[in-house]
């Protein structure tokens, strides 16, 4: 049985200033925004080449805002990455090297904990 995960419920308090913050700062695509009731608005995005999107919006989760830790991106150039975050205004800390790989953190306005990861490189894979 096959199992895709493709969306991930991120808990936020303003969901416009999270919009802009994922979608102006961070670079993730606004695929839908939609008031669907009074009570529900559905607002999803998706990071830029990933299979998997995350929701945020009224009504979606239970969650309290800032609760949503850990979740996490890989990424291509840890360096590059925080340029272009600290380029677009996100606090991104320096470059964290571990043996499993090169890690940025950030949080978004309410708190919710994100990782970008540079796999290292696969063993026995020349060096470029």
């Amino acid at each position: 049985m096959d199992m895709k995960l493709e969306l991930v419920p991120v808990p936020v308090t303003d969901v416009d200033r999270a919009k802009n913050f994922y979608v102006g700062q961070v670079g993730f695509n606004a695929d839908h925004d939609h008031r669907v009731s009074t009570e529900l608005r559905f607002v999803q995005l998706t990071p830029s080449g990933s299979a998997c999107s995350v929701v945020i919006g009224e009504g979606i989760t239970d969650m309290a805002p800032g609760s949503q830790r850990g979740l996490q991106l890989v990424i291509d150039d840890a360096d590059a990455a925080r340029e272009e975050l600290l380029s677009r205004g996100v606090e991104v800390g320096d470059v964290d090297e571990q043996p499993w790989g090169r890690f940025l953190y950030f949080a978004d306005p309410d708190g919710n904990t994100w990782a970008l990861q540079q796999l290292p490189p696969k063993a026995g894979a020349a060096a470029e």
